[in-house]
């Protein structure tokens, strides 16, 4: 999407102010650090939800049918919770009549509280194996899970298949989810369940290595000797009779809590837990079943005797060894753990609120884009149709001379061709140059030029407001054009601009500004944007009667309203814009006359080009500011105030600036999501603005194949635009100033013929 500020006349830095534009540069840099700052943590907010939402850089290959002839066979063979001492594996299992009930891939917002419940209810503890990244989106219950007596252990932050990451990408998926545990619920634990590996038949060649490294660093991996299969979703009454254990065995019983669709495991588990407390079963935590095993196995210190017998020894038991099972697996986060833990998820709070809300927003944005798209081309269409009637005309033809006012300030490489051109027009004109005090010739190569109907002024250099009503304070005629020192018109050019005179009521004109050197890259891009988002616009704002901008290049203005306003104003940098605004609070008529061209230079490099676009933005942001008052005027000199500043702050402001939203989520959606449907759906944007610009390249009667530049333009220059734009936005919102600036120019613009 081109952006749509009006082009306008060029600024230019008085001599005698150059340290204060030299401070005023200084000042500006911070101001564009705030920016960059602004854009990056954006850009690490999409990266932080986008890694948590859809596992960035995850890997969704999981191995299976692989060899373990490397794996013992005691731990294939041996109870679910394995562990290592002194580089040896112990295998342990979960004692007879005892269950620990374990959860995988949660915490989930629907289903974790509903388990939790369940489990409070029946008094049973559960042992949770989370995934990091669900962690910390959701702390509260993982901290509620905590508080009510669980379990929590690590499946790993994006739940990937351990046996085909590198050590490193290991170490960061446990780190991460100990950070994660940290910041929700200020806890550690040295408990662990590889993703895809419930049982221990799952151990492979590939993976064997993975337990025995984590092992090492204190971890005890947890799998499961019966599996309810609820992931399946097989009904109740299946769940609860695959989660049995038979012979009143122990069991590692897995559930989930997340994952997916888990009505029916919610449905199942009070059921089940009943079931099974009624045949004596107990429930204890994953290490409370370690430490009972180690009791019974006299590796610890047994129970106290005499505390009863049968099922209430046994529920005592497992109570106790579960009680303390908590304190053996989990550890108090502290120090840098624990606050990098609390920053990890209050970074990701922030973005599941940010990515949302730039989520509407982007809705938002994309419905006015559309909107604005409708409404170019089809005012445009109707203006095109309206102006070129047969019996269309303005009144009886404007044949009086008009003054041509040219300002300008060291634009000795194009003086010349400006003034030349000049000499060809149809209409009989005087012209007056301005010198703004130049210090290259300027004034010498307009007098040298002998042309009898050009004036030379000489004032101090003040500025190009200056200028310009230095300009018209010696103007010979009622009717004053004025453009650039840089610009050619075409012959027909003033006869065309002036012929809306005819109307009284009209007080000034825009003409249609062209790129003229527009063979370069840079130039191309212009040349759309000039094109498409200018000169489209103008013809959708001319026929709303509300045109916001006279352009510097090419305008005409009743002399005698441009007394009336006081003149071009030095209070904003866009004075062309200012003076137009203002000639509509004073009942004006401010219209567009397409067939009126002008060939100007446009910066050659990104830097002018930056320099540029951001004094245009942050002026035209002035004299909207300056002239808020026209939302509350009455009458017909309301009208701007009514209809055309909600547009231009729409499309010209608020638009822009949340436009990069779209691309924003393209590259987002082409990450995290789906590369082929987010590209498609960028490529139809592009198709509709393609549709839009070959429109008004027809209109403006331009060759098409310049449009061969524009998917480059929306990858390269638009983002240029939009930075500009939020440069602009920090640069007003902190009070910022800007000083005019010279431009360089090339003076490659010569006859408009060499222009097209």
């Amino acid at each position: 999407m081109a952006t749509t500020t009006p082009p306008r006349g060029r600024r230019r830095a008085p001599s005698r102010m150059t340290r204060a534009a030299g401070r005023a540069a200084a000042l500006q840099k911070p101001r564009v650090i705030l920016a960059l700052l602004l854009l990056l943590a954006l850009t690490s907010v999409m990266l932080l939800d986008g890694y948590l939402r859809a596992e960035v850089g995850g890997d969704q290959r999981v191995r299976s049918n692989a060899s373990a002839s490397e794996v013992p066979d005691d731990v294939i063979d041996g109870g679910p919770i394995l562990s290592f001492r002194n580089g040896e594996a112990q295998s342990r299992s979960v004692p007879e009549k005892t269950i620990a009930l374990t959860f995988d891939d949660g915490p989930n917002p629907t289903w974790t509280p509903q388990i939790l419940k369940i489990l409070e209810q029946n008094d049973v503890p559960g042992t949770f194996f989370l995934v990091g990244s669900m962690v910390s989106r959701y702390p509260g219950i993982v901290d509620d899970l905590v508080d009510q007596g669980n379990e929590v252990g690590i499946h790993t932050f994006t739940h990937v298949d351990l046996s085909y990451q590198s050590d490193a990408r290991i170490q960061r998926e446990m780190a991460q989810t100990q950070l994660a545990l940290a910041g929700a619920a200020g806890i550690t634990t040295t408990l662990f369940r590889a993703p895809y590996s419930s049982e221990t038949d799952a151990i492979d060649n590939y993976s064997w290595p993975v337990y025995k490294k984590l092992g090492a660093q204190g971890y005890t991996s947890v799998f499961v000797d019966t599996d309810s299969d609820d992931w399946k979703r097989p009904g109740v009454s299946k769940i609860i009779e695959w989660a049995t254990p038979s012979k009143n065995k122990g069991a590692s019983v897995l559930f989930h809590d997340a994952g997916g669709e888990r009505s029916q495991t919610v449905d199942a588990l009070g059921t089940y837990i009943k079931k099974m407390k009624a045949k004596g079963y107990t429930f204890t935590t994953i290490s409370g079943a370690v430490q009972q095993a180690d009791e019974d196995a006299g590796v610890l210190p047994g129970a106290p005797q005499g505390q009863g017998t049968g099922t209430d020894a046994a529920a005592g038991a497992g109570a106790r060894a579960a009680g303390n099972g908590l304190q053996a697996a989990h550890r108090t986060a502290t120090g840098a753990t624990l606050y990098e833990g609390k920053a990890l998820v209050a970074a990701v709070a922030v973005a599941e609120w940010t990515v949302p809300g730039l989520a509407t927003g982007l809705a938002v944005v994309g419905v006015a884009v559309m909107a604005r798209f409708a409404m170019m081309l089809v005012l445009a269409r109707r203006h095109h149709r309206r102006r070129n009637r047969r019996r269309f005309s303005w009144g009886p033809p404007v044949t009086r001379p008009v003054t041509v006012v040219v300002p300008a300030y060291n634009e000795k490489e194009c003086i010349a061709n400006t003034l030349r051109s000049l000499a060809l027009s149809t209409h009989p004109i005087e012209i007056i140059v301005v010198d703004d005090g130049s210090t290259d010739g300027t004034k010498e190569i307009a007098e040298s030029l002998g042309m009898p109907n050009v004036r030379v002024i000489r004032q101090e250099n003040a500025g190009k407001p200056a200028a310009l009503n230095n300009g018209v304070r010696h103007a010979s005629h009622d009717i004053v054009v004025m453009m650039d020192g840089d610009t050619v018109f075409e012959a027909d050019t003033v006869r065309h601009l002036v012929q809306p005179f005819a109307d009284p009521g009209v007080g000034a004109v825009a003409g249609n500004a062209k790129v003229g050197n527009r063979n370069t890259v840079i130039g191309a891009w212009q040349h759309i944007e000039y094109v498409m988002g200018f000169n489209l616009d103008r013809r959708m704002y001319d026929l709303l009667r509300c045109m916001p901008t006279i352009p510097g290049a090419i305008g005409a203005f009743r002399r005698e309203a441009v007394l009336a306003v006081g003149g071009m104003s030095e209070d904003t940098l866009a004075e062309d814009t200012d003076i137009t605004i203002a000639m509509h609070r004073e009942g004006w008529r401010v219209v567009y006359q397409e067939h009126a061209k002008a060939w100007t230079e446009a910066p050659g490099s990104l830097k002018q080009l930056w320099s540029q676009r951001y004094r245009w933005s942050y002026g035209t942001m002035q004299a909207l500011w300056k002239h808020r008052g026209s939302l509350t005027d009455k009458g017909p000199s309301g009208r701007f105030g009514r209809v055309g500043m909600p547009l231009v702050v729409l499309f010209q402001i608020v638009t822009p600036v949340f436009a990069p939203l779209i691309d924003v989520f393209t590259v987002y959606s082409m990450i995290f999501i789906d590369f082929k449907a987010s590209l498609l759906a960028w490529l139809a944007v592009l198709c509709v603005q393609l549709v839009c610009a070959a429109y008004a390249f027809r209109l403006d009667r331009e060759k098409y194949r310049y449009l061969l530049m524009m998917p480059l333009q929306q990858l390269v220059y638009r983002q240029m635009m939009y930075l500009v734009l939020i440069h602009s936005c920090v640069t007003a919102l902190t009070g910022g100033r800007l000083r005019w600036q010279k431009l360089k120019r090339t003076g490659e613009v010569g006859t408009p013929a060499g222009a097209n």
